[in-house]
């Protein structure tokens, strides 16, 4: 069997973050769970938060993610850099330099072994770019071919960012354009544009370490106040079901609830995105979102279907949305523009009302 004439998404019945489980059936079952008591647990799985951090001394704590999924393209190599990526992402959301991963490999037991050759070289390759080495794995067989990565970073646990703690006033700064879920749904279809597809995978492709190397960058220049109140980044559960989740707080640590106006307008989205958005490439995870957010979100009447579409839209290996104090804002985003992020502001936090997002 010759890969290259493989169609990779094809083989999986959702694509990439897409296939995450639907977020109504993992909240409901979270929900139930005893909360962690050791107290070196300083970030569980409490708030959904991107990653776990573990401290071991005062001033050095553990990152630990982990992140796997189904083909999201059809060239294996750039299945494998996404993949790769897309687990380093938790660890740079976290604040957190990655050290090591283990790879997760799940592959037909027929399939072809040159195809699982270039998926491994292609994470190899961006986990190196990342100076984050690959000390071993697991593999089983299996129909559905899946891959991805346990990643271990560390982090000053006094310097941790937590997907909650945003605060009334704050400026919401995202990097990354929208809709790589609609795309790569319509790829699986042969309807995706060469042009959407290219620029879609440079994106996933692209680590968010620079984005995060500037968010430290202009934290380390307040010595008087913290500047970053709350970084996440948006993956599967879309841009709406992550900054749902930085407006619900953690009550229980002393986190309030906020609010969040957030302007359609002002995101940059793929080539090609709203297009197919409109033409009705919707997949299921977008779908099991939006049924999830529900009323939490509610929208503008000059909003129109298919932007409220990409606000739901499953991401993957997306940006980094971060709550910035205000007059920290501009020099983020000048931050990110040295390192060769392209970022907006893209709305504001307010202090706790109903609804708990209002899309303008």
């Amino acid at each position: 069997m010759n890969h290259v004439n493989v169609k990779l998404t094809s083989m999986a019945k959702a694509a990439g973050c897409a296939a995450k489980l639907n977020p109504a059936t993992l909240d409901a079952v979270l929900r139930k769970l005893p909360r962690q008591t050791d107290p070196n647990v300083l970030v569980g799985f409490d708030t959904n938060d991107d990653a776990g951090i573990y401290r071991l001394t005062d001033e050095l704590a553990l990152v630990q993610t982990v992140d796997f999924f189904t083909p999201i393209v059809d060239d294996p190599h750039l299945f494998g850099q996404i993949a790769a990526a897309n687990a380093l992402s938790d660890v740079y959301a976290m604040g957190g330099r990655p050290i090591s991963s283990l790879s997760i490999v799940g592959f037909p037991e027929n399939g072809d072994p040159e195809i699982l050759e270039q998926i491994i070289r292609g994470g190899l390759s961006k986990m190196g770019e990342a100076k984050c080495s690959v000390i071993g794995g697991h593999s089983i067989r299996n129909e559905d071919m899946l891959f991805g990565y346990a990643v271990i970073g560390v982090v000053n646990p006094n310097r941790v960012w937590r997907n909650v703690g945003a605060r009334a006033g704050d400026t919401l700064i995202f990097t990354k354009p929208l809709g790589t879920g609609v795309i790569t749904t319509a790829l699986k279809k042969d309807r995706a544009a060469d042009e959407s597809v290219a620029a879609v995978v440079a994106a996933m492709t692209t680590l968010n370490r620079a984005a995060a190397e500037a968010l430290q960058e202009i934290e380390n220049q307040s010595a008087a106040s913290q500047t970053i109140h709350a970084v996440t980044d948006v993956t599967g559960f879309s841009l709406l079901g992550h900054a749902r989740e930085m407006a619900l707080g953690d009550p229980a640590r002393g986190v309030e609830p906020v609010s969040l106006e957030i302007e359609h307008a002002a995101f940059d989205y793929f080539p090609g995105a709203i297009e197919a958005a409109r033409d009705g490439h919707l997949s299921g995870g977008l779908k099991n979102n939006r049924a999830f957010i529900g009323e939490c979100a509610v929208f503008d009447a000059g909003v129109s279907p298919e932007y409220q579409d990409l606000l739901f839209d499953p991401q993957t290996s997306g940006g980094l949305l971060a709550a910035v104090s205000p007059d920290a804002a501009a020099p983020v985003l000048a931050a990110l523009q040295r390192h060769g992020v392209s970022a907006h502001r893209v709305g504001r936090v307010i202090a706790k009302r109903s609804p708990l997002i209002l899309v303008h």
